[in-house]
């Protein structure tokens, strides 16, 4: 299946194309720019693979949790895309994605919520596939979850800014950590990939963001007091 894959659900943008077997991906630090780059930069990826957007057969969307803004131009995007080709969607937990994009087997998936909270969540790699043992979630620093077991690795923008918390609510389960990655299109079409397979689609208007934090359209100061 030729399919194309998107994440812009933070301040990075990324795109992954599976096209006649191989993979092709490309990452911008976009900053706020998602809107301005994501259509252009698809334009030149599909070029450079001598694609065409007809030749499409889906395309996969990282839905949350993670920048509200991106998410809704991504969403967007991928809605009119697929709407337009006539061809099914597949939603993908942006922290599942993070997790897939590593070679660990234990992942702790955590990105920077702002407002000093972290959306997080666990993940082990099994024979049927990534299972979501820790459930996705925001919190604060000082409220994190109960981690099973040992031999995590964690990722993700969140051990940038509370890796100090982290360490000490999970000492030695933690192993590696790694504050720079960001969630990535590679690791949205490793798990999009099967459930195209087994038919486990959505048309484009059924395409739903995750979000996991009340009030997202509230300005600052009346999250604060909510």
């Amino acid at each position: 299946m030729n399919l194309l894959a998107l994440d812009t659900s933070t301040e990075y943008l990324s795109l992954a194309l599976r096209y006649r077997g191989e993979l092709l991906t490309r990452e911008w630090h976009a900053q706020q720019k998602h809107a301005e780059m994501t259509l252009p930069e698809l334009q030149k990826l599909m070029a450079d693979a001598g694609a065409t957007l007809s030749e499409l057969d889906g395309i996969a969307l990282s839905v949350g949790p993670g920048s509200f803004t991106g998410l809704r131009i991504g969403c967007g995007i991928a809605q009119g895309l697929a709407y337009g080709l006539g061809i099914p969607t597949v939603a993908v937990n942006t922290l599942a994605a993070l997790a897939a994009d590593c070679e660990a087997e234990r992942v702790l998936a955590v990105l920077d919520a702002r407002m000093n909270e972290l959306y997080l969540a666990g993940f082990e790699r099994q024979t049927s596939g990534w299972q979501e043992v820790v459930a996705t979630t925001v919190v604060g620093p000082a409220a994190l979850p109960e981690l099973p077991g040992a031999g995590w690795h964690g990722v993700g923008s969140g051990f940038a800014v509370a890796g100090d918390a982290l360490a000490q609510r999970y000492g030695s389960q933690l192993g590696a950590c790694d504050g720079s990655r960001f969630p990535h299109a590679r690791g949205v079409l490793a798990l999009a990939e099967p459930q195209f397979a087994r038919g486990e689609t959505l048309p484009a208007d059924r395409l739903e963001l995750l979000y996991i934090r009340d009030k997202v359209a509230l300005k600052t100061s009346e999250r604060v007091k909510a």
